[in-house]
């Protein structure tokens, strides 16, 4: 299997390991999820993010660039009324839940670190694993917005490019639902475009992408839709995206990254850093 799995993921730039997750093990991470947006803190706490727009205010948001080792929330853009309330329940208006997961919540630790997960790595190649950022995914009907396409390795830079996204849908995925499109082979073209630290110390954007936004054309794109409890494995070079969500259904994820530590250099221009005297946490070691 792993072989066939490696083979593709090479080819195509992603790989789709079906019935990874139990449906057990993922109602406990949904139900996990809305534990935590039960334990939500105040609106002072929270912003909006969106995935659409590569200008968006979480170019500016110290909430955001302050979330690596947090567990931070974020909102569909037009979440709040003008006082600042929230115009649909919580779990109908976020956007996603990130990026400590992995290190700060017991439920999605034990799976981001399970045996699984380290064998795909291994099989994948990885010798010293770390994972820097986790994100609990929602997609619901009528407030979601599209993922632009975009490359992990956009957010997430190594030399050489080491990145690979873990993906896994918590709900069946279709492509009315949004689920995931991506460009065979697009992640043998190298890194297209760069979001950093901003340079400028004096501007009020705290993050900046090195270019334009690339076009992508989208008849270029292939759907992949997948049962909940699969794992998609995506090259960090690869290019891909979602649509809304345009069913009546939510369509909820997990996912986290990880990237090679051996011989591997991680851009100390990523938003994501490790605070200072710690590191990102192993994927073998933990």
């Amino acid at each position: 299997m792993f072989d066939d799995l490696r083979r593709k993921f090479e080819t195509d730039g992603y790989a789709v390991i079906e019935g990874f997750f139990s449906n057990e093990e993922v109602e406990e991470m949904k139900n996990e999820a809305l534990n935590l947006i039960k334990q939500m803190p105040n609106a002072a706490e929270r912003t909006e993010f969106d995935a659409s727009n590569s200008d968006g205010e979480q170019n500016k948001s110290k909430y955001f660039i302050d979330s690596s080792d947090k567990i931070s929330y974020f909102f569909e853009s037009g979440a709040f009324d003008p006082n600042g309330e929230l115009l649909v329940a919580p779990e109908l208006s976020l956007n996603k839940i990130g990026h400590a997961l992995h290190e700060l919540n017991s439920v999605f630790r034990k799976y981001t670190f399970c045996e699984r997960i380290k064998e795909a790595a291994f099989q994948l190649g990885f010798e010293d694993p770390v994972v820097p950022q986790s994100m609990y995914i929602f997609k619901n009907p009528g407030k979601s917005s599209e993922v632009m396409a975009h490359q992990d390795a956009t957010y997430i830079h190594t030399e050489p490019t080491s990145c690979v996204g873990f993906w896994i849908p918590l709900d069946d995925t279709t492509i009315e639902n949004g689920c995931l499109w991506f460009s065979r082979g697009s992640h043998k073209s190298g890194v297209h475009r760069r979001y950093i630290r901003n340079p400028d110390k004096t501007s009020e954007d705290l993050l900046v992408f090195t270019s334009p936004a690339p076009y992508y054309q989208k008849s270029n794109f292939t759907a992949v839709p997948v049962k909940k409890g699969s794992c998609i494995l995506i090259h960090g070079q690869v290019v891909h995206f979602s649509e809304p969500n345009k069913s009546k259904t939510p369509r909820n994820a997990y996912t986290f990254h990880i990237v090679e530590q051996k011989n591997t250099k991680y851009s100390e221009d990523n938003w994501a850093q490790p605070k200072e005297g710690k590191s990102f946490m192993s994927l073998y070691r933990n």
